[in-house]
């Protein structure tokens, strides 16, 4: 892909939006990151979208995952239980998702964002469990909902191309019970692993940008330091943070949705 001037800055722009949502919510950057890349930028096609967005939004959630580190929101053992056996899904799920058309892959993951949307604004039974942590002791009941909700939001990941932000965030506070401010810190770790799994598989395939993936990054180092800064703000509004954000999962899920289906009505 020739990328030009404008193209060039509309991906740094692309990046920032994708590396501020990472920062404060955890989520967003790889479900945006694949329709930014086509209408936006204009990327060849969605695998190609999907591919170069999937290092991108690795890389800058790494970044991401700094910063919360510093602040002391991320429950390493809880992350690198998830992050691990979830990677392992990415990689299959992208097997199977590389084999679905483009336009299809967008129409199911905007009624899986609409799901997770609602799920999320259910009322959640008893308060969350800020000093959760995976011991010895809390091994039996947290390792085995750790290994299958995290195999499962990895293998929809992988299927869908995308980090897993929208499905780790709520995955860890359904099988830990953390505060959405944990989460989100946590999360990271996963969305690394998931991309960088996802982006290995589609690059073997030669469905990766290079170029273009690195203006997407540059703009998202930025983006994720504002993200990562408002997201300490807002650190006391827990709240009103989970129904933001399951309103975004929702609303970004609609878009995708009736946008995929139009784009399959077009074609038949």
């Amino acid at each position: 892909m020739s990328i030009g001037i404008v193209a060039a800055a509309l991906a740094v722009v692309s990046g920032s939006i994708i590396g501020i949502l990472l920062g404060l919510i955890g989520s967003g950057g790889s479900i945006l990151a694949v329709p930014l890349l086509v209408y936006l930028v204009g990327a060849p096609s969605v695998h190609v979208a999907i591919g170069t967005g999937a290092i991108a939004v690795a890389l800058n959630a790494a970044f991401g995952l700094a910063g919360h580190a510093r602040l002391g929101t991320v429950k390493w053992p809880c992350a690198l239980v998830f992050a691990a056996t979830g990677a392992a899904g990415a990689l299959a799920g992208a097997a199977f998702g590389r084999a679905v058309d483009g336009t299809q892959l967008l129409a199911l993951f905007g009624l899986l964002l609409i799901a997770v949307g609602v799920g999320m604004l259910r009322p959640q039974e008893g308060d969350s469990l800020k000093d959760v942590r995976l011991t010895r002791a809390t091994a039996g009941h947290l390792l085995p909902r750790l290994l299958g909700i995290g195999t499962g939001a990895g293998l929809l990941a992988g299927f869908f191309g995308i980090g897993g932000g929208f499905l780790i965030v709520p995955g860890l506070m359904l099988a830990t019970r953390m505060p959405l401010q944990n989460a989100i810190g946590t999360s990271l770790v996963g969305i690394t692993a998931f991309g960088l799994a996802s982006a290995a598989s589609y690059a073997a395939s030669g469905f990766v940008d290079w170029r273009l993936a690195l203006l997407v990054i540059a703009g998202g180092v930025a983006g994720s330091l504002i993200g990562t800064k408002a997201n300490a703000l807002l650190s006391n509004h827990k709240r009103a943070m989970t129904s933001a954000f399951a309103s975004i999962v929702i609303l970004i899920g609609i878009y995708v949705a009736v946008s995929g289906a139009r784009h399959l009505m077009a074609g038949v």
